[in-house]
């Protein structure tokens, strides 16, 4: 049974008062993880998938079954969309690939794997835009740390966002500014890409912890990267957009929620550290938190953009 948690929404900026009233109620769905990331709802069966990196597993919860144990020996996979035709996408720290699946898990298929013959580092989180193209980002963390992959030096030489068209089979990097790109969105009108940068995880990279923002070029460029938000405390690992364009990234202690101007409109206070977010539900109203050993969920009053 859902368990709440007592906590109590920051408000920071008044704009976010209807999207909080009524005091909603954070709940703990379930736990037992070693490191949830990668949350990814399925309207199918009113159910939530997502990673247990270090246990090289995914996870699945649903009002009906609780959590159970989705898939095991998954190759360290971490986050998860959905494709145009309801497949999964799963980015693989372990095969450094991203793979496809059916929604049961059957019919594992390669998706990309290399760059100009170079394996990727560690695809870490993935997007589809409208046109059916697949952006990736490809940061070390597979290579360096133990527990999430297999180890290994990087083939490329660099950490790139990569934009992949499967009609076509183009893959480009669209930017390395990002040291370590890791979590990323699109807006609503997908007129503009959000990455974060997690390299502050690791000391010689000093307090790297910030958003960037792109603007889109004919579907496919990216120009004009700047710092949308730095996070702190912490590191802004995943997030995800409302319709509205309002960004809801992980933090340390807290979602924090950003206007598209780039003001912290508030928190919502998490007693883990969150790894990332996904909007579900069926009015995408309700926020699913996967955060160190547990599933959170709050229900807000906004809803996911719906892509795909």
């Amino acid at each position: 049974m859902p368990e709440q948690i007592p906590t109590t929404i920051e408000i920071f900026d008044d704009r976010l008062r209807p999207v909080v009233a009524g005091a909603p109620q954070l709940e703990r769905l379930c736990t037992g993880a070693r490191w949830s990331e990668g949350a990814v709802w399925m309207a199918e069966d009113d159910s939530v998938l997502w990673s247990d990196i270090p246990n090289d597993r995914m996870l699945r919860w649903s009002a009906a079954d609780g959590m159970r144990v989705w898939r095991e020996r998954v190759e360290f996979t971490n986050g998860h969309t959905r494709d145009l035709d309801g497949s999964l996408l799963h980015c693989s720290h372990g095969l450094r690939a991203v793979f496809r699946t059916a929604p049961d898990g059957s019919d594992q298929r390669i998706v990309v794997e290399r760059w100009q013959g170079k394996r990727f580092n560690a695809p870490n989180d993935i997007v589809v835009k409208s046109d059916g193209t697949l952006w990736f980002t490809d940061p070390p963390y597979g290579l360096i740390i133990p527990e999430e992959g297999h180890g290994g030096v990087s083939e490329i030489g660099d950490c790139y966002v990569f934009r992949f068209d499967p009609k076509s089979g183009a893959l480009d990097p669209v930017t390395d500014l990002p040291v370590h790109p890791n979590g990323l969105a699109f807006s609503p009108d997908e007129r503009l890409l959000y990455v974060s940068d997690t390299s502050g995880a690791l000391p010689e990279h000093g307090i790297n912890h910030c958003i960037w923002v792109f603007d889109v070029d004919d579907g496919r460029t990216l120009r004009d990267g700047r710092v949308f938000a730095e996070v702190a405390p912490g590191l802004p690992d995943g997030f995800r957009l409302d319709h509205q364009g309002w960004l809801y990234t992980s933090s340390l202690d807290s979602v924090q929620v950003y206007h598209p101007d780039g003001t912290l409109l508030g928190k919502i206070p998490v007693p883990e550290k969150v790894g990332n977010v996904t909007f579900g539900g069926p009015g995408r109203d309700v926020l699913y938190i996967a955060a160190s050993t547990s599933l959170y969920r709050i229900r807000l009053a906004t809803r996911g953009v719906q892509r795909p």
